[in-house]
């Protein structure tokens, strides 16, 4: 047998794509979430009570939901109120690569012309990073922002391999997750109100990711400056 030409291995992922991220919304439908979307409270009593269920209709309902629009955060802080925190961070890791790697897929492959239009200019910026240092600028990112639909959208349009953001994004979120999971309870109660520990907390994520971004920043500085010093011949 020949092997298919490019542009039908193209047409074959995208109709993949298509019919994985359909399957995904009929399994949500049909696992009762949707049902009960309006009514946080009930929609997390229905999660917990269907046990090993609730965790697959968890992870399906991130997968679809959050490139399209829903913030992941959402999921994440949810899911450190609905569970123990390991069980809540290995449920959000897995919602938040599967969310990554659909907004990736659907970026590359579906409708890589009308996301190339609309990348903002914070995050094109970045481009010739990712041309030097593909791996590493995937991780930056991801620690510093985390999952937002736009940076799904800007890594499936770049050159980034798919293996490269797969790893570097899964990595990058490892510390922002398992923060998120281990205190999500500390400073949310169970009616969703911040506690009187969210503040120190929060003044502590601050001060930490400003860490992070200044950090960032002057590695950037550097890394221009020698690109840009003469070299000897």
């Amino acid at each position: 047998m020949t092997p298919l030409a490019t542009p039908q291995r193209a047409l074959l992922a995208k109709v993949a794509l298509v019919v994985l991220v359909g399957a995904m919304l009929v399994l949500a439908y049909r696992s009762g979430v949707f049902a009960e979307v309006s009514d946080p409270k009930s929609l997390a009593r229905t999660v917990v009570a269907m046990g090993a269920r609730g965790h697959l209709a968890f992870i399906i309902a991130y997968t679809v939901l959050q490139p399209f629009g829903v913030p992941g955060t959402v999921f994440i802080v949810a899911a450190s109120l609905l569970w123990p925190w390991p069980t809540a961070f290995a449920l959000s890791m897995i919602g938040t690569m599967s969310a990554s790697v659909v907004g990736f897929s659907f970026a590359r492959f579906i409708a890589r012309d009308w996301i190339q239009a609309r990348i903002p200019e914070r995050f094109r910026k970045y481009e010739s990073a990712l041309e030097s240092n593909a791996f590493g600028t995937v991780f930056l990112l991801r620690l510093i922002f985390w999952m937002p639909q736009l940076l799904h959208a800007f890594f499936g349009v770049s050159k980034v391999p798919f293996w490269t953001h797969f790893f570097g994004s899964l990595l990058g979120y490892v510390a922002p997750l398992l923060a998120v999971s281990y205190l999500g309870s500390e400073v949310i109660d169970a009616n969703g109100a911040l506690t009187p520990r969210a503040w120190p907390i929060f003044g502590a994520f601050l001060a930490v990711s400003l860490l992070i971004v200044g950090a960032a920043r002057y590695l950037e500085r550097r890394q221009a400056k020698r690109q840009a010093a003469p070299r000897s011949p």
